[in-house]
């Protein structure tokens, strides 16, 4: 889950309808979904942290700060759910990279660096709001090809995508075409964290990936130089509830 920085809403009013929001959450985020980092190029929603279908929260509909970007799947699965800011970690405010690990098998699993029941538990619930424990789900094709049709499997795609892209840079250190392939290809699939994860010792490419995704950089949980984790999250929009990790 990319920690991001929206910025002060370009408007001084509030949204309405809503949607109006979409383009400029697109470009300053990117066509990401801010919950599994996959790019959805079409039908990326405006999504709202508090739901706006509970009544405790419709003032905040239009509100930018109440904004975020989601797939149908995290937006569908997270749905009408009350959002506690003190018992999850959120990609806006708190270093989201900084509490999951992605392993190559697909899944999203709290990180070394939640090392208490708190923040162990505050980490699993944040998975399950979006439905990012949720197990693989493939079917099979026509001609016996395994076709991956959930998040899971499209991380385990984009793992085996991001090694590949790694031997290819270790055949070619010095070429800087194969650096910026894998910078297109990283920003044409997203996974924001796939890649810093296989890319985690070399610095000039998380640099280079820091900089691609947009509102990465602007959320200051890397170091400018080293790339290293900044834990907890500066929360730069002084957001309630923020820099828990």
């Amino acid at each position: 889950m990319r920690p991001v920085f929206r910025g002060k809403s370009p408007q001084t009013e509030e949204f309405t309808p809503y949607t109006n929001a979409q383009q400029y959450l697109v470009s300053r985020l990117g066509h990401y979904c801010s919950y599994c980092e996959r790019r959805v190029a079409t039908n990326l929603a405006v999504e709202h942290l508090q739901p706006k279908g509970d009544n405790r929260y419709i003032h905040l509909i239009g509100s930018w700060e109440n904004f975020l970007l989601a797939c149908v799947n995290c937006n569908s699965t997270k749905g009408e759910k009350d959002v506690v800011f003190k018992d999850l970690f959120m990609p806006d405010r708190d270093n989201t990279f900084a509490a999951f690990s992605y392993p190559p098998d697909g899944s999203v699993v709290p990180s070394e660096l939640c090392n208490t029941p708190q923040l162990i538990k505050q980490a699993q619930s944040t998975l399950a709001l979006t439905g990012l424990d949720k197990p693989v789900s493939y079917a099979t094709d026509e001609n016996g090809i395994q076709v991956y049709l959930d998040r899971v499997g499209q991380r385990q795609e984009v793992w085996l995508m991001a090694l590949e892209a790694r031997k290819d840079l270790i055949e070619n250190p010095t070429v800087d075409a194969v650096k910026r392939g894998i910078i297109n290809t990283a920003k044409g699939y997203g996974f924001f964290s796939i890649w810093m994860s296989v890319f985690s010792s070399d610095t000039e490419m998380r640099n280079r990936l820091i900089d691609a995704f947009s509102g990465t950089r602007g959320s200051g949980c890397f170091d400018s130089t080293t790339t290293e984790i900044v834990s907890p999250s500066p929360n730069l929009g002084t957001l309630h509830e923020g820099g828990k990790i």
